[in-house]
């Protein structure tokens, strides 16, 4: 366990936000510098074939230590961080033996993890819990995955014992921006199938996400002197402030959950002239989904009526859709997943993705690719958190994994 912490400790120091407005790959230098970071690692504990190319994918091979006619398996997580949180200068912190009650993240601001607040939590009494400080994300979304595993292949590579196939593993950047599949080779990874690590609590199966689409919004206004503004101005804040609330006021994330879908407004910046709106629209079932699109069109046109003059732009990109169909026809991945969960000691949890994994458009692209725990919570924001031992027990259910594989 102290491996596997120091490893994740060291990783979520790494900086490594996504920039949406840049389209290179990766979207950030940071990310590839991790990569160049993890690929020296690779190496140093044994792995073969390591490879990062020119747009920041990290691929790497643990070759087979016995005849295997069993498929080869691959293992993926994201090297990016949300971009909607701090993530500079991240400092987590390491509470040993958490004994169920609040813990004080940041004493100066007055930051508090509570299980009153967050009732999972108390959950872990007893467990070392590893937490921000209170002014930044923890980024286990999805260092936590990335540390899974390299620690579960170091593991198979320090104890040969355990036989296995060939194993495949890669690190993608931009996944938080809808990018993290773009320029993934499936042929060159070379796997049967895969599993993404970038779920949150221990238990947690996933083959059902959302589909997903990013959706800016540009209204045009018209800026006039206020004091001879009588029926001329038009104020594209108050605009795009009418506009939101013309969105069902029931369908944001903060009030909903397991298949119901949202509209998520996630940026805004305005001024009188000029006022731009980003959204991400989210559903499980493609029809409401397209009808979630439909409905933008719909709210502008009613906006364009009212305010004569005003201009509106709705600019729509699908980023993934539902992997589920694609997952129940190779459903026999599900089926050792659940037997890798069961022993290890967990009941797995299986229940949609209220999110989207690489996995999504992967499954898509050829390769069948459902989603595991990593054990983290409250992920993007600075009351993230994750307990030691549910990493632990995903680096577990990594090795049983690997060395059932060979069975079938």
């Amino acid at each position: 366990m102290q491996t596997l912490l120091n490893r994740f400790l060291d990783y979520v120091r790494f900086e490594t936000r996504p920039d949406e407005n840049n389209p290179s790959s990766p979207s950030s230098e940071s990310q590839m510098l991790f990569a160049e970071r993890l690929a020296g690692e690779l190496e140093k504990i044994g792995m073969t074939e390591v490879i990062l190319d020119g747009n920041g994918y990290l691929m790497a091979t643990l070759p087979a230590n016995c005849e295997s006619t069993g498929p080869v398996i691959g293992f993926i997580a994201h090297m990016d961080t949300s971009p909607e949180a701090p993530s500079e200068n991240i400092n987590p912190l390491v509470h040993p033996d958490y004994d169920g009650k609040e813990i004080i993240l940041n004493q100066e601001k007055g930051i508090i993890l509570s299980p009153a607040e967050f009732t999972e939590l108390a959950r872990y009494s007893g467990q070392t819990i590893i937490t921000t400080d209170g002014t930044t994300l923890l980024g286990a979304d999805d260092k936590a995955g990335i540390a899974i595993i390299v620690t579960a292949c170091e593991h198979l590579i320090t104890n040969p014992g355990l036989k296995h196939g060939k194993i495949r593993i890669a690190f993608t950047p931009d996944e938080e921006i809808g990018r993290g599949a773009d320029n993934f080779d499936v042929r060159r990874f070379g796997a049967g199938y895969a599993y993404t690590l970038d779920g949150g609590g221990i238990g947690e199966l996933e083959y059902e996400n959302f589909n997903a689409a990013a959706a800016t919004v540009t209204i045009r206004g018209r800026s006039v002197h206020p004091g001879t503004a009588k029926g001329t101005m038009i104020n594209s804040i108050t605009v795009a402030a009418e506009f939101d609330s013309l969105l069902p006021p029931g369908e944001r994330p903060e009030q909903t959950e397991g298949y119901e879908g949202f509209f998520h407004l996630y940026d805004i910046k305005g001024s009188v002239e000029e006022t731009v709106m980003k959204y991400i629209i989210r559903d499980h079932d493609p029809v409401k989904f397209s009808e979630r699109k439909k409905s933008l069109a719909e709210v502008a046109e009613n906006i364009r009526l009212k305010y004569n003059g005003a201009e509106i732009k709705i600019s729509l990109k699908d980023q993934y859709f539902n992997m589920k169909e694609i997952i129940q026809a190779n459903y026999y991945i599900i089926e050792a997943a659940v037997e890798a969960y069961r022993k290890a000691g967990i009941e797995p949890i299986i229940k949609p993705v209220r999110g989207g994994t690489d996995g999504a458009r992967l499954s898509f692209m050829g390769l069948p690719c459902p989603n595991l725990f990593t054990g983290g919570h409250n992920y993007h924001g600075r009351y993230e958190y994750i307990p030691l031992q549910s990493m632990e027990k995903a680096v577990e259910v990594v090795v049983n994994l690997c060395t059932s594989a060979i069975k079938h």
